[in-house]
């Protein structure tokens, strides 16, 4: 199960680790909290349409939202954006308070929301029973990463679903950028390209 604030956020994040998941034959679950509606500095942008284009809103409250999904799906991985990051190490770039906010979210999901039947009883009437995390993946954008997936093989389909988010992307040469970035991460650890994470163990395996 991938949780993201914004429509583009997965594929920027772990899109290359999914689409390799998914062609392992891994039943993949997107969760995206905002309809990115508000993702459009431009001039005479009306907000309602660009919602239509992006996705629907979520209504629910966010951690009671993710909750449900995940007590529906249980998965064995949860990918959750950063809650701790608010600038990358260049200090060129100040992160989306909307990012920092689904994973502060996430991370009472994990624990107590999702394992224990106290949180959100409302969700057993409607038949979701309680379901524990085995392993949280946060995608790790500086150098305090612990696992790095190879992603040589689906890196042009990470570049393609980021591209199908023209109204984000636009012309920008976003395929270079993704290159440098994944073959950085990749460098290290002996792997053309990479995605990269800091990762938890909440369960020992069954």
């Amino acid at each position: 199960m991938v949780v993201f604030a914004h429509p583009d956020d997965a594929e920027f994040g772990s899109s290359g680790t999914v689409a390799r998941w998914a062609a392992e034959g891994t039943e993949v679950a997107y969760i995206c909290v905002t309809d990115g509606s508000a993702g459009s500095n431009e001039p005479g942008v009306v907000r309602a349409e660009l919602a239509k284009l992006r996705e629907e809103e979520q209504r629910a409250d966010l951690r009671r939202a993710i909750t449900r999904e995940v007590r529906r799906f249980r998965p064995d991985v949860m990918i959750v954006p950063d809650p701790q990051r608010y600038w990358d190490d260049s200090r060129s770039y100040i992160n989306h308070s909307d990012h920092r906010a689904v994973g502060q979210a996430c991370m009472a999901v994990a624990n107590p929301d999702s394992s224990t039947r106290p949180m959100f009883p409302e969700l057993l009437d409607e038949g979701f029973e309680p379901f524990e995390i085995r392993y949280l993946w946060i995608p790790a954008w500086e150098g305090d990463a612990d696992t790095f997936v190879d992603i040589t093989e689906t890196i042009d389909r990470k570049i393609e679903a980021l591209r199908c988010h023209k109204s984000q992307v636009g012309d920008e040469p976003v395929d270079e950028w993704i290159r440098k970035r994944a073959k950085e991460r990749g460098a290290a650890q002996g792997l053309e390209y990479a995605e990269s994470f800091r990762t938890f163990r909440l369960r020992e395996d069954d």
